[in-house]
Order: C-alpha cells, then structure tokens, then sequence
C-alpha cells in the first residue's frame, strides 16, 4: 500500500472547474495527489491519500514558528512575528505518526483522501501566547514585526473520513503537545543552536 502525504495548503475539490489553487505550491500539491488518484483508480494501486495540517512537534525545524517562538524565549529574545491572525488546525507529530499507521492497515480506505487534523482552527497568536503562558515568560512577543504571508486561506480538517475510514481521531490535547515540544527544545537548545551554526557555515562557503 502507498499512504500518500499531501498538504492542507491543497485545495478541495474533484473536478477541474472546483479547483482553485491558491499558490504555485498549492497547485503542484493538487498536481501530485490527482497524480496518486488516477494510479488508483486506472491500475488499482492500493493508494491512501493524507491531507496533513500544521503539525508540530519536538524536533520541528527552528525556522518554523512554535519552534522559533520558544528557543527566542528560551534566550529571553522578545520573538519576532507576524501580526499572528492566520487561522491554521494544528496537529500534534504524535497524532500525525499515529494517523499514518492506521493509513498504512486500515482496509477499505484506499483510494480516499483523508484530512489528518484537529478538526479546529487557531491563530498564530493564540499558539504564540500559549507558549509564553506555558513557559511562565514575562517577555512580550513583538507581534506585527514581520509581514502576514499573503494569501493564506483557512482550513480546517474534516474529520469524518478519518474516523469512519480509518478509524483514527486526535488524542493529543493542544496544552499536551505545546508542553511536550517546550520540553523538548529545553533539553535540546544547544543542539539546535549548533545545528543553525553548521547551516549557516555550509551556506556560506558554497
């Protein structure tokens, strides 16, 4: 079996006319899981598409905003953002490990696409002020310190397919996870850190 990964940056919608890609990148996602549909339904491929929300979780990218926003509070840095009003469904890694294994089993589920979320929609700035709560922090996030991505559009997952195909739901309350991940970084930092070092000196010397 395949367990195809899309994107919540995809847009919804069988038919050409329906499709409405938002972004280059939204488009070549669509592209690729309509690629992945027709090997199922033209040659019977055992494919299982995922439409994965923002997952999050310890060993994320450090240029990605939770991850960001705690190693800036952990320096006691005020973290630099947007204005923090994108509306995204957060998902915890664990979740999303757990949703793929039941992708991988599940029978009569092939050919589906299913959306790997917590089915709830939360700000950046939500998610951003939970974490200062979380790390008991008196700094300020600098809120409007960078521009909004454009565009951006909110989705949030449609967890009926998941349930009934699958037989997977979120576990991970969002407190759980965002503590989990804290937890994490702080034991991690100095590793992060070294890590933007060795990237910052192979990008300079190519």
């Amino acid at each position: 079996r395949v367990v195809f990964v899309a994107s919540m940056e995809e847009p919804y919608g069988e038919a050409a006319e329906e499709v409405t890609p938002a972004s280059p990148y939204s488009a070549a996602k669509w592209s690729a899981s309509a690629y992945a549909r027709m090997f199922h339904r033209l040659y019977g491929c055992p494919v299982v598409t995922l439409r994965l929300f923002m997952g999050y979780g310890p060993g994320q990218a450090r240029d990605k905003v939770i991850p960001s926003t705690i190693l800036s509070l952990l320096r006691r840095e005020a973290p630099r953002l947007s204005s923090g009003s994108r509306l995204l469904d957060w998902i915890y890694v664990e979740d999303v490990t757990d949703g793929l294994l039941h992708a991988a089993t599940a029978h009569g589920a092939e050919g589906a696409t299913i959306d790997l979320g917590s089915g709830t929609a939360r700000s950046v700035r939500e998610i951003v002020e939970r974490l200062v709560r979380l790390m008991d922090s008196s700094i300020a996030p600098r809120f409007g310190a960078l521009p909004d991505r454009p565009g951006g559009h909110v989705r949030v997952a449609r967890l009926e397919r998941a349930s009934t195909l699958l037989g997977w739901r979120p576990s991970t309350p969002l407190d759980a996870g965002l503590g989990k991940t804290i937890e994490w970084y702080r034991a991690h930092q100095l590793d992060a850190c070294a890590r933007d070092v060795r990237h910052t000196v192979g990008a300079g010397t190519r």
